[in-house]
């Protein structure tokens, strides 16, 4: 009897292995045709789980911004891709305990934390910081600031209105952005 047990539960380890390989190759297959959307953000999903280090609360806003996407919520899938991104940005720049940042900023206050520099100061700004201390180049910078520009178009009134296609690539772009970052020796 535990013979037959042990059988059936290896049948099934297999069938469902079996059918988990198939679904992803389907999904890749399917991920080359614009109208596949879930197979598309299953791709981008793929990209998530291959990046190592991120934060929960970052990993979660990447899901939810995946999930946004999914439901065809493509200027929220924007904002929150944005927010993971420029976490783990912000907390990559407090790595060293801002050390770098005083040095290219000493006029801003001293006694702040990573928390309370993004309270007071915009994004925009802790773009350039980022490149002062060595963690962006030039032409990254330039194109984060236009990527927040894109985002602050998705989360304040505009006429702004991205596609599936831009907010998969959106999505994608900061992941990759990420992958380099955590390339950097900081």
């Amino acid at each position: 009897m535990n013979t037959d047990i042990r059988c059936n539960e290896e049948v099934i380890r297999d069938y469902q292995q079996r059918v988990s390989e198939f679904s992803a190759e389907a999904h890749k297959i399917l991920s080359r045709f614009e109208t596949a959307t879930k197979s598309r953000v299953m791709s981008v999903d793929e990209s998530l789980r291959q990046l190592t280090g991120l934060s929960l609360s970052q990993d979660a806003l990447f899901r939810e911004a995946l999930n946004c996407i999914s439901f065809g919520l493509y200027r929220s899938a924007h904002v929150a891709a944005w927010q993971a991104f420029m976490d783990f940005l912000e907390q990559k720049l407090a790595s060293d305990g801002l050390m770098k940042l005083r040095q290219v900023r000493p006029k801003w206050p001293q006694n702040k934390s990573i928390e309370e520099l993004r309270e007071q100061f915009p994004e925009f700004q802790l773009l350039e910081v980022a490149r002062d201390v060595g963690l962006l180049s030039k032409n990254a910078t330039k194109s984060l600031q236009g990527m927040l520009s894109t985002r602050n178009d998705c989360a304040h009134p505009s006429h702004y209105s991205p596609s599936l296609n831009s907010a998969l690539g959106y999505v994608t772009d900061l992941i990759d952005r990420i992958v380099a970052l955590q390339r950097k020796k900081y």
